[in-house]
């Protein structure tokens, strides 16, 4: 074990998107709130897909025929369930909620890695934050992500000081890349990203394909709306 690299419980793909994208000090998301949910619900679809559990077949989400148990299964069985397959932007459209998230940030919390934080208001609202209680979990997850990003194309077959080809990050880092990316949170988390490597790594992601395509949907439909 690589004796810089402190041994953290492997999150899923919602769980990373999450840590990463909610401020470290404060607990408040580092985007706008349905960018939050959106991104998540890719980040559902990108776990499924990941472990097998759906694929893209055509330009159609389709469940396979088996697949392990995951945190998402009552998602699964929602797409498993469908007589006639979504596109991935309407699943991203489906899945996205204040709850999804709520659960996978309370998830956190159950890990140790951030801390539920409530406020009330004059005694009548509630607001919840997660700051951040152990930071080895997002650090590793940013290690991961430079190492991939500085690591040039012409590095791939080259085996690294772990064994691990330089050039190909793995599948999950790749993922979260592409979320972050479309997120808009990657240049903020990493600034010195190169970002021609980061959509080369992306162009071909249809998880985060389908959550550009529906924030962009959303931010045309705010565009639109009639002054009050």
């Amino acid at each position: 074990m690589n004796a810089e690299m402190p041994m953290v419980a492997e999150l899923n793909l919602p769980q990373a998107f999450l840590l990463l994208a909610t401020n470290d000090q404060d607990g408040t998301p580092e985007v706008p709130m349905y960018a939050l949910r959106t991104t998540l619900a890719g980040a559902i679809l990108a776990e499924l897909d990941l472990i097998g559990a759906i694929g893209l077949q055509g330009k159609r989400v389709r469940a396979t025929g088996t697949a392990p148990q995951t945190d998402f299964q009552h998602e699964l069985e929602l797409i498993r369930g469908k007589s006639r397959p979504h596109t991935p932007k309407r699943w991203v459209s489906m899945l996205e909620g204040r709850a999804e998230v709520q659960r996978v940030y309370e998830g956190l919390a159950a890990l140790g890695i951030v801390e539920h934080v409530g406020e009330r208001h004059l005694g009548l609202f509630r607001t919840v934050r997660y700051p951040e209680k152990d930071h080895a979990p997002a650090a590793a997850l940013l290690k991961k992500i430079q190492a991939a990003l500085s690591a040039a194309p012409s590095d791939a077959g080259t085996p690294d000081s772990t064994g691990t080809d330089a050039g190909t990050p793995d599948g999950r880092t790749t993922a979260l890349i592409a979320l972050l990316q479309a997120a808009g949170l990657l240049s903020k988390l990493v600034p010195a990203a190169d970002k021609i490597r980061a959509s080369e790594l992306a162009k071909d992601y249809w998880p985060s394909h389908a959550v550009e395509d529906e924030l962009r949907m959303i931010r045309l439909a705010e565009e639109e709306e009639p002054g009050i």
